[in-house]
C-alpha cells in the first residue's frame, strides 16, 4: 500500500491526471528545501543579494530596509537589471493594514511619439540602445520606500551594493551573458569601458569569479550618500535626507551626466524629463477568490491578468478537475488566452486617457460570461478581447477595432521567440517578525545594456513595450511622459486580514502565467510553497509578445508542457487543437513567503532552478 501511495504522488508531481484519484494527493519531497524562519525571510534571484538583505536584518532593519539592500544588490550585479530600470513593488503596512503600491516605472522621453519611430522605419520601439529608454525610475523607487515606510539610512541600505561596485566576483552566468552580448555592447562606448576589461582578447568580458570593478557607478551612489549625509548635517529628518539624495540623482550633477551620456549617444532623455519624473503610491488592484484577497498593481502592468484569470476559475471546479489533467490544463489556457487578449488590448497607463475599462475587466459578471464562452472540447484559436464596458454602465468606444480580424502567426516557435517570452528580471521577497511584507519585481537596463555617460548607470529597454498602432491597443501607444504596460508584477495575498503569501517570478509574458498557476498549487491543490514553486505549470503562447522583435502575434494552440505529462494527456491535448513543445523546465524561478499563522513562523519557497533562494531567521 505504500508503495502505490508513493507512486501516486510522483504522479501528481509529474502532471498525470488524477481526476479519479482523490484531489488532495500531493508531491511529498523536494529538491530544494522551504527556507523556515521565525523573525525575517530574504529572498531574491542572487546568492550575494540575499546575503545583502540578511545583513541589513541582522543590523536590526525591517523587511523594507532588507528589501532595498536586496534591490541594490541585485541592480549591481547586471546579468537581468540594472539602476537605470525600474521598479514595481507592493508593500503590506502591519500600522494600517493596507497594502501599497509603489509605482516607480519610467517615463516615454520628449519626443517619443508613435511617429517618431515610425519615421525610422520602425514597427515597434526598438529592444535595445539609447532610444529604447524609459527614464530610469529605480534610484527613485529605492528612496519613496526606504524614506516612506523603512527606518535606516541611505547609507546603511547601500553599503552592500557599494562594496559590490567596488568590485566583488562575477559569476558565470552574467560574465558569459557579457561575453555572448560583446558585439552589442561595443556599439557604446561607456558600456564597453565597464563590461570589457579585456578588450582585444579572444574572451573580452570578465571570466567567472573575477572581481567585476564599477568605479563610476561607484562614485555615483557615493554622491547620493553623500547628498543624505550633508542633509542630517543640516539638521533635515531621515526622510527628508533620503529625499536629498532622491534630488541629486534626478535633479543634480548625477542627472546632468546621465542626459548628457544618453543624448551624446543618441537618446531622447532630458533633464527636464527626469526633474518632472515622480515615484507614485497607489491602491492596488484587488479580487477575492474563494476567501483570499489577492493583490496586483494597476493595469500599467499586466497584473490584473492575473486578478481576471481567477475571476474567471472561480466558476469552475478545479479541484475535481485534478492538477494538470488534460481537462484542467484546457481550462487554464482557454482562460489565460481570454485574459491576455484584454490584456494586450486594454491594459496602459492609467495616468493618461483613454481611461481602461478596469471596473468592467475585474467584474464577477464579466468573469461569469466570459467563462460561458469557453469551448470546453478545443481551443478557441480566434479568442479575441471582451467587451467589458456594459459590467461598469457605459458603451464601448472601441468596438470597430475589437471587430476587426484576429491577426495571429504561423511562425514556429524558436529560441528566439522563446527569449522574448521568458526574458528574465529577478524578484524580491521580504517579511520581518513586526508584520512587514514586501513583494517587488524590478528590471530594466539588462545585458546588454548601454550606460549613460560617466554615471555607471546602464539604461532601461522598456520603450518596446509599447505600441505603435492604436489598432493594436488604444490605451498603450507611446507618448512622452507615459509609462509602458510592462509585464512585471509582484503578488501580495491576504487571507481573514492578514498576509498569506508574497510572491513574484521573473520571466516576460510568462510571469501571471507561472505565478496564477503556483497560487492554483498552494490553494486548490493544497500543496506547500516549496512543492508550488517545483511543481510543472503550463505556458500558453496565444498572445502578443511584450518584449522585442517585429513576430509578436499570437501563436494559437501553442503551449508549453512539462517533460513529464503523460502520453495519455498529450494525446487528448492534441486532438484538442494543441501543438506542444516538451521542457524539463516550465516556470521561470517563483520566490515566494507564505505565513503560518497556526505556528507564527515563515515558510520560503524558491523554485528548484536558477540561481534563486533566500536567508532566513
Amino acid at each position: 500500500m505504500r508503495k502505490k501511495t508513493s507512486l501516486l504522488l510522483a504522479a501528481v508531481l509529474a502532471g498525470v491526471s488524477v481526476t479519479a484519484q482523490p484531489p488532495q494527493f500531493k508531491p511529498s519531497q523536494t529538491q530544494k528545501p522551504p527556507l523556515h524562519g521565525k523573525n525575517w525571510m530574504a529572498i531574491t534571484g542572487k546568492p550575494l543579494a540575499a546575503t545583502a538583505g540578511s545583513a541589513i536584518f541582522q543590523k536590526g532593519g525591517n523587511a523594507v530596509d532588507a528589501a532595498c539592500a536586496m534591490l541594490a544588490a541585485t541592480c549591481t550585479m547586471w546579468d537581468v537589471l540594472s539602476w537605470g530600470g525600474e521598479t514595481q513593488a507592493l508593500i503590506y503596512n502591519p500600522k494600517t493594514k493596507k497594502v501599497i503600491g509603489i509605482n516607480a516605472m519610467g517615463v516615454a522621453p520628449t519626443g517619443a511619439t508613435a511617429s517618431f519611430f515610425k519615421n525610422k522605419g520602425m514597427n515597434w520601439p526598438p529592444e535595445y540602445g539609447p532610444l529604447a529608454a524609459v527614464t530610469p525610475g529605480t534610484p527613485g523607487g529605492l528612496c519613496t520606500m526606504l524614506a516612506e515606510y523603512g527606518t535606516m539610512s541611505l547609507k546603511e541600505v547601500l553599503t552592500p551594493a557599494m562594496q559590490m561596485a567596488e568590485g566583488y566576483p562575477i559569476e558565470a552566468q552574467t560574465a558569459n551573458a557579457i561575453e555572448k552580448n560583446k558585439d552589442k555592447i561595443k556599439e557604446w562606448p561607456y558600456s564597453k569601458s565597464v563590461f570589457l576589461p579585456h578588450a582585444g582578447e579572444q574572451r573580452e568580458a570578465p571570466e567567472a569569479g573575477e572581481i567585476f570593478k564599477q568605479l563610476e557607478l561607484l562614485a555615483t551612489l557615493q554622491k547620493m550618500v553623500d547628498a543624505e549625509q550633508v542633509a542630517l548635517k543640516k539638521g533635515k529628518s531621515r526622510k527628508e535626507a533620503i529625499y536629498a539624495a532622491y534630488d541629486r540623482f534626478y535633479k543634480g550633477d548625477i542627472a546632468k551626466e546621465f542626459v548628457r551620456g544618453c543624448q551624446e549617444q543618441g537618446g531622447l532623455i532630458t533633464l527636464n524629463d527626469l526633474a518632472k519624473w515622480k515615484v507614485l503610491q497607489e491602491e492596488p488592484l484587488t479580487v477575492n477568490y474563494r476567501g483570499i484577497d489577492v493583490y496586483k498593481l494597476p493595469q500599467w502592468t499586466q497584473g490584473p491578468m492575473l486578478l481576471q484569470s481567477l475571476n474567471i476559475l472561480e466558476n469552475f471546479d478545479l479541484k475535481a478537475m485534478g492538477f494538470n489533467s488534460t481537462k484542467y490544463i484546457h481550462t487554464l489556457y482557454q482562460t489565460m488566452n481570454m485574459t491576455f487578449a484584454d490584456r494586450d488590448f486594454y491594459y496602459g497607463d492609467p495616468y493618461f486617457p483613454p481611461a481602461e475599462p478596469m471596473k468592467g475587466l475585474l467584474s464577477k459578471a464579466y468573469a461569469k460570461q466570459r467563462s460561458a464562452t469557453m469551448d470546453t472540447l478545443q481551443n478557441d484559436a480566434k479568442v479575441a478581447p471582451g467587451d467589458p464596458y456594459p459590467f461598469q454602465g457605459e458603451t464601448n468606444p472601441y468596438l470597430d477595432l475589437l471587430h476587426k480580424t484576429y491577426a495571429v502567426s504561423d511562425k514556429p516557435v524558436d529560441d528566439i521567440y522563446l527569449d522574448k517570452q521568458w526574458r528574465g528580471t529577478t524578484s524580491v521577497e521580504a517579511a520581518d517578525k513586526d508584520g512587514w511584507v514586501v513583494s517587488i519585481t524590478p528590471s530594466g537596463g539588462w545585458v546588454p545594456a548601454c550606460i549613460a555617460g560617466h554615471t555607471g548607470v546602464g539604461m532601461s529597454q522598456r520603450m518596446q513595450s509599447f505600441v505603435l498602432d492604436a489598432a493594436l491597443n488604444p490605451f498603450n501607444v507611446v507618448e512622452p511622459g507615459k509609462r509602458p504596460r510592462v509585464t512585471l508584477t509582484p503578488t501580495l495575498a491576504l487571507k481573514d486580514g492578514k498576509p498569506f503569501l508574497s510572491f513574484a517570478v521573473q520571466g516576460g509574458d510568462t510571469q501571471d502565467q507561472n505565478l496564477l498557476q503556483f497560487f492554483l498549487d498552494m490553494v486548490e491543490f493544497g500543496m506547500t510553497v516549496q512543492q508550488a514553486t517545483e511543481a510543472p505549470n503550463i505556458n500558453t503562447d496565444q498572445l502578443y509578445l511584450s518584449l522585442g522583435g517585429e513576430d509578436r502575434k499570437p501563436k494559437p494552440g501553442s503551449i508549453l508542457l512539462n517533460v513529464t505529462t503523460p502520453e495519455e494527456v498529450r494525446k487528448q491535448l492534441q486532438k484538442m487543437g494543441y501543438h506542444a513543445r516538451y521542457e524539463s523546465r516550465t516556470s521561470g524561478p517563483v520566490n515566494a513567503i507564505y505565513f503560518d499563522w497556526k505556528h507564527g513562523s515563515f515558510w520560503g519557497g524558491s523554485s528548484n532552478h536558477g540561481e534563486d533562494y533566500g536567508i532566513a531567521w
